[in-house]
Protein backbone atom coordinates (compact mmCIF):
# COMPACT_ATOMS: atom_id res chain seq x y z
CA UNK A 1 0.00 0.00 0.00
CA UNK A 2 1.38 3.36 -1.01
CA UNK A 3 1.96 6.24 1.59
CA UNK A 4 -0.23 8.57 -0.33
CA UNK A 5 -3.26 5.71 -0.25
CA UNK A 6 -2.25 5.81 3.62
CA UNK A 7 -2.61 9.43 3.80
CA UNK A 8 -5.79 9.64 1.66
CA UNK A 9 -7.30 7.18 3.80
CA UNK A 10 -6.74 8.85 6.92
CA UNK A 11 -7.89 11.96 5.58
CA UNK A 12 -11.00 9.90 4.99
CA UNK A 13 -11.23 8.81 8.35
CA UNK A 14 -10.20 12.25 9.85
CA UNK A 15 -13.41 13.81 7.78
CA UNK A 16 -16.09 11.35 9.04
CA UNK A 17 -14.70 11.49 12.37
CA UNK A 18 -15.22 15.06 11.95
CA UNK A 19 -19.05 14.90 10.59
CA UNK A 20 -19.62 12.88 13.10
CA UNK A 21 -18.38 15.63 16.18
CA UNK A 22 -20.17 18.27 14.19
CA UNK A 23 -23.75 16.68 13.95
CA UNK A 24 -26.15 17.06 16.58
CA UNK A 25 -29.20 15.19 17.50
CA UNK A 26 -31.92 17.12 19.37
CA UNK A 27 -34.56 14.36 21.15
CA UNK A 28 -37.87 15.91 20.65
CA UNK A 29 -40.90 14.57 22.99
CA UNK A 30 -43.88 15.36 21.73
CA UNK A 31 -47.72 14.18 23.50
CA UNK A 32 -49.48 12.85 20.70
CA UNK A 33 -49.82 10.07 18.26
CA UNK A 34 -47.96 9.96 15.09
CA UNK A 35 -50.87 10.24 13.06
CA UNK A 36 -52.01 13.38 15.13
CA UNK A 37 -51.96 16.14 12.54
CA UNK A 38 -49.74 18.29 14.92
CA UNK A 39 -47.17 15.22 15.17
CA UNK A 40 -46.87 15.24 11.44
CA UNK A 41 -46.31 19.09 11.61
CA UNK A 42 -43.20 18.60 13.67
CA UNK A 43 -41.78 15.47 11.69
CA UNK A 44 -42.10 17.62 8.52
CA UNK A 45 -40.05 20.85 10.74
CA UNK A 46 -37.40 18.34 11.64
CA UNK A 47 -37.09 17.53 8.42
CA UNK A 48 -36.76 20.72 7.23
CA UNK A 49 -33.86 21.63 10.09
CA UNK A 50 -32.19 18.46 8.70
CA UNK A 51 -32.19 19.15 4.80
CA UNK A 52 -31.52 22.70 5.97
CA UNK A 53 -28.55 22.24 7.88
CA UNK A 54 -27.47 19.00 5.56
CA UNK A 55 -28.04 16.95 8.56
CA UNK A 56 -26.24 18.82 11.29
CA UNK A 57 -29.16 19.51 13.40
CA UNK A 58 -31.35 16.00 13.66
CA UNK A 59 -34.34 16.18 15.62
CA UNK A 60 -35.38 12.90 16.54
CA UNK A 61 -39.00 13.43 17.63
CA UNK A 62 -40.34 10.87 20.49
CA UNK A 63 -44.29 11.44 20.23
CA UNK A 64 -47.15 9.32 22.20
CA UNK A 65 -45.68 10.91 25.20
CA UNK A 66 -42.69 8.05 24.81
CA UNK A 67 -39.92 10.18 26.04
CA UNK A 68 -41.91 12.01 28.98
CA UNK A 69 -45.20 11.89 29.96
CA UNK A 70 -47.52 15.43 28.71
CA UNK A 71 -47.00 17.59 31.96
CA UNK A 72 -43.59 16.52 31.95
CA UNK A 73 -42.47 17.89 28.53
CA UNK A 74 -42.01 21.51 29.66
CA UNK A 75 -40.25 20.74 33.14
CA UNK A 76 -37.90 18.81 30.40
CA UNK A 77 -37.11 21.24 28.37
CA UNK A 78 -37.07 24.24 31.53
CA UNK A 79 -34.65 21.74 33.32
CA UNK A 80 -32.25 20.98 29.54
CA UNK A 81 -32.70 17.24 29.75
CA UNK A 82 -34.04 17.97 26.13
CA UNK A 83 -33.15 20.66 24.44
CA UNK A 84 -36.43 20.85 22.39
CA UNK A 85 -40.38 19.80 23.14
CA UNK A 86 -43.96 20.42 22.51
CA UNK A 87 -47.30 20.76 25.13
CA UNK A 88 -50.59 22.25 24.99
CA UNK A 89 -49.92 25.69 26.24
CA UNK A 90 -52.35 25.87 29.09
CA UNK A 91 -50.67 23.16 30.88
CA UNK A 92 -48.94 26.22 32.52
CA UNK A 93 -52.17 28.08 33.13
CA UNK A 94 -51.30 27.03 36.78
CA UNK A 95 -48.08 29.27 36.63
CA UNK A 96 -50.03 32.25 35.15
CA UNK A 97 -53.46 32.67 33.50
CA UNK A 98 -52.15 34.10 30.35
CA UNK A 99 -51.45 30.54 29.38
CA UNK A 100 -54.70 29.35 29.55
CA UNK A 101 -56.62 32.25 27.93
CA UNK A 102 -56.49 30.56 24.66
CA UNK A 103 -58.75 28.39 26.70
CA UNK A 104 -61.51 29.91 27.57
CA UNK A 105 -64.71 29.53 26.87
CA UNK A 106 -66.39 31.00 23.98
CA UNK A 107 -63.55 33.80 24.03
CA UNK A 108 -62.12 32.76 20.96
CA UNK A 109 -63.89 30.36 18.87
CA UNK A 110 -62.97 30.58 15.44
CA UNK A 111 -59.55 31.16 13.46
CA UNK A 112 -59.67 34.30 12.63
CA UNK A 113 -60.63 35.36 16.18
CA UNK A 114 -57.57 32.81 17.38
CA UNK A 115 -55.09 33.96 15.24
CA UNK A 116 -55.97 37.90 16.87
CA UNK A 117 -55.64 36.25 20.40
CA UNK A 118 -52.50 34.55 19.60
CA UNK A 119 -51.14 38.35 18.38
CA UNK A 120 -52.32 39.53 21.95
CA UNK A 121 -50.72 36.79 23.88
CA UNK A 122 -47.75 36.15 22.20
CA UNK A 123 -45.40 38.52 23.50
CA UNK A 124 -46.55 37.92 26.92
CA UNK A 125 -46.30 33.81 26.64
CA UNK A 126 -42.60 34.60 25.73
CA UNK A 127 -41.75 36.77 28.70
CA UNK A 128 -42.83 34.08 30.45
CA UNK A 129 -41.17 30.99 29.06
CA UNK A 130 -37.91 33.48 28.74
CA UNK A 131 -38.01 34.10 31.97
CA UNK A 132 -37.98 30.55 32.52
CA UNK A 133 -34.83 29.58 30.37
CA UNK A 134 -37.24 28.69 26.97
CA UNK A 135 -38.07 30.36 23.58
CA UNK A 136 -41.02 29.73 21.84
CA UNK A 137 -40.72 28.79 18.15
CA UNK A 138 -43.89 28.18 17.25
CA UNK A 139 -47.65 27.42 17.83
CA UNK A 140 -50.01 25.72 16.37
CA UNK A 141 -53.79 25.87 17.27
CA UNK A 142 -56.50 22.00 17.18
CA UNK A 143 -59.70 22.88 15.42
CA UNK A 144 -62.83 24.17 17.47
CA UNK A 145 -63.67 22.29 20.72
CA UNK A 146 -66.50 19.97 20.82
CA UNK A 147 -68.31 17.67 23.38
CA UNK A 148 -68.14 14.30 23.32
CA UNK A 149 -70.85 11.97 25.53
CA UNK A 150 -71.99 8.87 25.98
CA UNK A 151 -75.42 10.36 25.53
CA UNK A 152 -77.55 12.93 24.13
CA UNK A 153 -76.58 16.51 26.14
CA UNK A 154 -79.83 19.37 25.38
CA UNK A 155 -78.84 21.60 28.11
CA UNK A 156 -75.95 22.52 30.96
CA UNK A 157 -78.49 20.70 33.31
CA UNK A 158 -77.79 17.28 31.42
CA UNK A 159 -74.16 17.20 32.31
CA UNK A 160 -74.48 17.13 36.66
CA UNK A 161 -72.70 14.66 37.91
CA UNK A 162 -71.02 13.05 34.71
CA UNK A 163 -67.29 12.03 34.86
CA UNK A 164 -65.79 14.49 33.24
CA UNK A 165 -62.28 14.02 31.01
CA UNK A 166 -60.00 16.98 32.05
CA UNK A 167 -56.65 18.28 31.51
CA UNK A 168 -55.53 21.53 33.00
CA UNK A 169 -57.38 23.48 35.31
CA UNK A 170 -59.05 25.78 33.28
CA UNK A 171 -61.38 22.73 32.15
CA UNK A 172 -61.88 21.29 35.74
CA UNK A 173 -62.95 24.74 36.45
CA UNK A 174 -64.92 24.35 33.36
CA UNK A 175 -66.25 20.57 34.62
CA UNK A 176 -66.98 22.27 38.32
CA UNK A 177 -69.58 25.14 36.95
CA UNK A 178 -71.38 22.55 34.94
CA UNK A 179 -72.06 20.39 37.93
CA UNK A 180 -69.82 17.44 36.47
CA UNK A 181 -67.39 15.60 38.58
CA UNK A 182 -63.55 16.53 37.01
CA UNK A 183 -61.38 13.48 36.18
CA UNK A 184 -57.78 14.15 34.67
CA UNK A 185 -56.89 12.01 32.15
CA UNK A 186 -54.22 12.24 29.51
CA UNK A 187 -54.65 11.49 25.75
CA UNK A 188 -53.80 7.96 25.12
CA UNK A 189 -55.59 6.94 28.15
CA UNK A 190 -58.73 7.90 26.92
CA UNK A 191 -59.97 5.04 25.21
CA UNK A 192 -59.71 2.90 28.58
CA UNK A 193 -61.10 5.79 30.54
CA UNK A 194 -64.18 5.36 28.41
CA UNK A 195 -64.79 2.32 28.09
CA UNK A 196 -64.09 1.39 31.93
CA UNK A 197 -66.68 4.23 32.90
CA UNK A 198 -63.83 6.43 34.66
CA UNK A 199 -65.48 8.84 32.37
CA UNK A 200 -68.21 9.82 30.59
CA UNK A 201 -67.89 13.24 28.88
CA UNK A 202 -64.90 15.56 27.16
CA UNK A 203 -64.43 18.59 25.58
CA UNK A 204 -61.92 18.10 23.36
CA UNK A 205 -61.23 18.12 19.25
CA UNK A 206 -62.56 16.35 15.72
CA UNK A 207 -58.80 15.27 15.83
CA UNK A 208 -58.33 13.73 18.85
CA UNK A 209 -61.90 12.18 18.75
CA UNK A 210 -60.61 10.50 15.61
CA UNK A 211 -57.45 9.71 16.80
CA UNK A 212 -58.97 8.10 19.82
CA UNK A 213 -61.51 6.17 17.53
CA UNK A 214 -64.67 7.54 19.80
CA UNK A 215 -66.79 5.72 18.29
CA UNK A 216 -65.43 2.46 20.08
CA UNK A 217 -66.47 4.06 23.72
CA UNK A 218 -69.12 6.78 23.20
CA UNK A 219 -72.48 8.05 20.73
CA UNK A 220 -72.45 11.68 20.76
CA UNK A 221 -70.31 14.90 19.60
CA UNK A 222 -72.12 17.98 19.81
CA UNK A 223 -70.28 21.06 17.95
CA UNK A 224 -70.54 23.31 20.54
CA UNK A 225 -66.67 24.85 19.40
CA UNK A 226 -65.96 25.89 22.55
CA UNK A 227 -62.75 26.98 22.29
CA UNK A 228 -59.51 27.18 19.73
CA UNK A 229 -56.72 25.72 22.08
CA UNK A 230 -52.95 25.59 21.41
CA UNK A 231 -49.74 23.59 21.02
CA UNK A 232 -46.34 25.35 21.51
CA UNK A 233 -43.34 24.36 20.26
CA UNK A 234 -40.60 25.46 22.68
CA UNK A 235 -36.64 25.34 22.75
CA UNK A 236 -34.14 25.70 25.43
CA UNK A 237 -32.62 29.07 25.23
CA UNK A 238 -29.47 27.71 25.89
CA UNK A 239 -29.12 24.59 23.63
CA UNK A 240 -30.14 26.60 21.17
CA UNK A 241 -27.24 29.42 21.89
CA UNK A 242 -24.90 26.44 21.62
CA UNK A 243 -26.14 26.26 17.75
CA UNK A 244 -23.87 27.92 14.90
CA UNK A 245 -25.71 30.96 13.49
CA UNK A 246 -26.30 29.13 10.65
CA UNK A 247 -28.21 26.76 11.92
CA UNK A 248 -29.91 29.09 14.81
CA UNK A 249 -31.45 30.74 10.93
CA UNK A 250 -32.61 27.29 9.29
CA UNK A 251 -34.59 26.05 13.03
CA UNK A 252 -36.48 29.31 12.45
CA UNK A 253 -37.15 29.39 9.55
CA UNK A 254 -38.50 25.77 10.08
CA UNK A 255 -40.52 26.89 12.86
CA UNK A 256 -42.20 29.93 10.83
CA UNK A 257 -42.72 27.64 8.04
CA UNK A 258 -44.30 24.49 10.60
CA UNK A 259 -46.38 27.89 12.12
CA UNK A 260 -47.94 28.92 9.21
CA UNK A 261 -48.25 25.32 7.64
CA UNK A 262 -49.95 23.70 11.07
CA UNK A 263 -52.29 26.56 11.33
CA UNK A 264 -53.70 25.76 7.69
CA UNK A 265 -53.67 21.45 8.54
CA UNK A 266 -55.85 22.60 11.48
CA UNK A 267 -58.72 24.47 9.69
CA UNK A 268 -58.56 21.37 6.97
CA UNK A 269 -58.61 19.03 9.75
CA UNK A 270 -62.35 20.75 11.22
CA UNK A 271 -64.77 20.10 8.40
CA UNK A 272 -62.57 16.57 7.70
CA UNK A 273 -62.77 15.04 10.93
CA UNK A 274 -65.88 15.49 11.95
CA UNK A 275 -66.98 13.85 8.57
CA UNK A 276 -65.03 10.85 10.13
CA UNK A 277 -66.76 11.05 13.00
CA UNK A 278 -70.13 10.91 11.53
CA UNK A 279 -68.97 8.18 8.88
CA UNK A 280 -68.00 5.85 11.97
CA UNK A 281 -71.56 5.97 13.52
CA UNK A 282 -71.15 8.60 15.67
CA UNK A 283 -74.19 11.01 15.81
CA UNK A 284 -73.09 14.71 15.17
CA UNK A 285 -75.14 17.40 16.61
CA UNK A 286 -75.52 21.11 16.24
CA UNK A 287 -76.20 22.22 19.88
CA UNK A 288 -79.55 23.47 21.25
CA UNK A 289 -80.04 26.95 21.91
CA UNK A 290 -80.79 26.24 25.56
CA UNK A 291 -77.19 24.61 25.92
CA UNK A 292 -75.20 27.13 24.41
CA UNK A 293 -77.25 29.70 26.19
CA UNK A 294 -76.04 27.64 29.58
CA UNK A 295 -72.38 27.38 28.18
CA UNK A 296 -72.04 30.71 27.42
CA UNK A 297 -73.15 31.82 31.19
CA UNK A 298 -70.45 29.30 32.60
CA UNK A 299 -68.04 30.69 29.54
CA UNK A 300 -68.69 34.38 31.41
CA UNK A 301 -67.93 33.60 34.53
CA UNK A 302 -65.01 31.85 33.89
CA UNK A 303 -63.51 34.78 32.39
CA UNK A 304 -64.61 37.00 34.98
CA UNK A 305 -62.88 34.69 37.24
CA UNK A 306 -59.47 34.74 34.88
CA UNK A 307 -59.89 38.62 35.04
CA UNK A 308 -59.49 38.61 38.58
CA UNK A 309 -56.52 36.18 38.60
CA UNK A 310 -54.41 37.44 35.94
CA UNK A 311 -54.75 41.19 36.95
CA UNK A 312 -53.24 43.92 35.25
CA UNK A 313 -51.39 41.29 32.45
CA UNK A 314 -54.75 39.95 31.75
CA UNK A 315 -56.45 43.10 30.85
CA UNK A 316 -53.40 44.26 29.16
CA UNK A 317 -53.55 41.17 26.95
CA UNK A 318 -58.05 40.98 26.66
CA UNK A 319 -57.00 44.71 25.67
CA UNK A 320 -54.78 43.72 22.98
CA UNK A 321 -57.53 40.82 21.73
CA UNK A 322 -60.47 43.60 21.19
CA UNK A 323 -62.75 42.11 24.40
Amino acid sequence: MTVHRILGGAFAVAAGLAAQVQAETWDMPTPYPDATFHTVNITEFADDVSEATDGGLDIKVHSAASLFKHPEISKAVRSGQVPIGEFFLSLLANDNPAFGADSLPFLATNYDDAKRLWAAQKDVIEGLLDAQGMMVLYAVPWPPQGLYTTKEIASVDDLAGLKFRTYNATLEEFANLAGAAPTQVEVPDIPQAFSTGRVEAMITSPSTGVNSKAWDFLTHYTDIQAWIPKNVVVANKRSFRRLDEATQTAVLEAAAAAETRGWEMSMAETEAQTKVLAENGITVVEPSEELMTGLREIGAQMLENWKAEAGDAGAALLSAYGQ
